[in-house]
């Protein structure tokens, strides 16, 4: 997971990322919520596409408090939405997809954290994917 400075002023497209292992919301929730929280964000909320994650409970008890959760059908797939201080700071999550190699995932997380990207997942995941692989040099063995 992945959070920049100044998440929830609305000042970028994307306050960060969020690269889960699978789509079982009853799973990875308590996870990323938890991190939040060492994070200073003690999140109220959380929404997110009903196409792209398995069902969740309206209310999980998470860290002994309830998150409420909300499931809509016309949410980006590959967003998530995070609101706490009362419903007046919102971050939206890029989701980096669970079938993503852990290289680009690594870079979408990196990615997110900067101000001034597209606002589309799809271009912020092909950014992720351009970039080169880091070049290893050849060892050669001294003959």
């Amino acid at each position: 997971m992945s959070l920049r400075d100044g998440a929830g002023d609305g000042n970028s497209a994307f306050d960060g990322a969020w690269f889960p292992r699978s789509r079982d919301l009853q799973v990875e929730l308590p996870e990323l919520i938890a991190e939040l929280d060492r994070r200073g964000v003690r999140v109220e909320r959380f929404t997110y596409s009903l196409e792209a994650w398995q069902p969740a409970e309206r209310k999980l008890v998470v860290a002994d408090r309830v998150v409420r959760t909300g499931g809509f059908r016309s949410m980006d797939p590959q967003v998530v939405c995070l609101t706490w201080n009362g419903g007046n700071a919102r971050a939206d999550l890029l989701v980096v997809p669970p079938e993503t190699d852990v290289l680009t995932g690594a870079r979408a997380l990196r990615l997110c954290t900067r101000r001034g990207l597209p606002r589309s997942p799809q271009m912020v995941l092909a950014a992720a994917r351009s970039t080169p692989l880091p070049q290893v040099p050849e060892y050669r063995r001294a003959v």
